[in-house]
């Protein structure tokens, strides 16, 4: 018997049939014997009309209340997949982020995990009660609801994991595990059967979609084992996690013998979702740079490629940077 948590993404959860089709998947392990929790994102496409709904409103709009608004698709997948195990026989409740509590620091919509308080959670799934959790959410130390940023499910999963002490982080998504690039764009790409967190890491960071960068980070950190899993098998088959040709996230030193000599190259990503900014005449003299860089830190906007061009003539010089895109009207505000 393990303790396993299991996270589905938004196209697994794409509609009452698909979340029927989840609740078997988890009840299988439930029935094996299996203590489980379950991590949920929103429906494939909610967030983004919620996001649209918050632009439409304004396009500054409250962080705060943007949190409380986007939030709000996981908290009904984690709903109806409850009542849909409860409908197929088994004991099932949602907990959210804030009845855990999931105590998070930092800026609204860009929220990091504090702590999380597993007491009373680690009892339920003990008792054989499978725990469906939203994703995405916590709560802040004023009370309000935060989120943890786009792909902030990912995190979710990894940090209950961690805190439960499972003995796995299972991510199901509408691919079958981690590929040397993306299948659609090459059709030679190969499956890596496993895969380490610092290897995993860095595809994820430039731009790789299968997991995000800051859960990677967090497993690695703790120590979560992750497997990455199709939630879209054949449904005639009986299967376990446990039977599926999944990739596994390890450390180094789960890494087979046979695997020491892999190839140097494991994998190669791209990212679309990047906005360039370059600012002309910047003087071209110490703390200039800081000058625009602080401003954006604390409005916790990621920054991440950074050029600063040869110097001009009248000790002037052009700086290049990218942010992610949803971040770019807030960045030009601030800058």
């Amino acid at each position: 018997m393990a303790r396993i948590v299991m996270k589905f993404g938004g196209t697994s959860m794409a509609g009452i049939e698909r979340i029927r089709r989840v609740a078997q998947i988890v009840k299988q392990q439930a029935d094996a014997g299996h203590e489980v929790a379950v991590v949920v994102s929103a429906m494939a496409g909610d967030t983004d009309r919620l996001v649209n709904f918050c632009r439409e409103a304004s396009s500054l709009y409250d962080p705060a209340e943007y949190d409380v608004v986007v939030s709000s698709g996981e908290q009904v997948t984690s709903g109806l997949l409850a009542i849909a195990l409860q409908s197929l026989g088994a004991k099932a409740r949602s907990w959210l982020g804030w009845q855990m509590p999931v105590r998070t620091i930092e800026a609204h919509s860009k929220a990091r995990i504090q702590t999380i308080d597993a007491e009373k959670l680690s009892a339920s799934m003990a008792s054989g009660e499978i725990a469906i959790i939203p994703g995405f959410q916590g709560i802040s130390d004023e009370g309000r609801i935060t989120t943890l940023g786009r792909g902030g499910s990912d995190t979710s999963a990894v940090a209950i994991a961690a805190a439960v002490k499972a003995d796995r982080c299972d991510i199901y998504t509408d691919v079958d595990g981690v590929y040397t690039t993306d299948p659609r764009i090459v059709t030679r790409a190969r499956k890596l059967k496993k895969v380490t967190f610092e290897e995993m890491l860095e595809l994820a960071s430039v731009g790789a979609k299968v997991l995000q960068t800051r859960s990677v980070g967090l497993a690695m950190k703790e120590g979560v084992r992750i497997q990455v899993l199709s939630s879209f098998t054949d449904e005639s088959t009986n299967f376990t996690a446990d039977d599926l040709p999944g990739t596994m996230i390890v450390s180094e030193d789960e890494m087979e013998i046979e695997d020491m000599e892999r190839k140097l190259i494991t994998g190669i990503a791209h990212d679309k979702n990047e906005a360039k900014i370059t600012l002309t005449r910047v003087p071209d003299k110490p703390g200039a740079v800081a000058d625009i860089f602080e401003p954006l830190a604390e409005a916790a906007i990621n920054v991440d490629m950074i050029i600063q061009n040869v110097g001009r003539e009248k000790g002037e010089t052009d700086v290049t940077f990218t942010v992610p895109s949803v971040d770019l009207d807030r960045a030009m505000q601030v800058l």
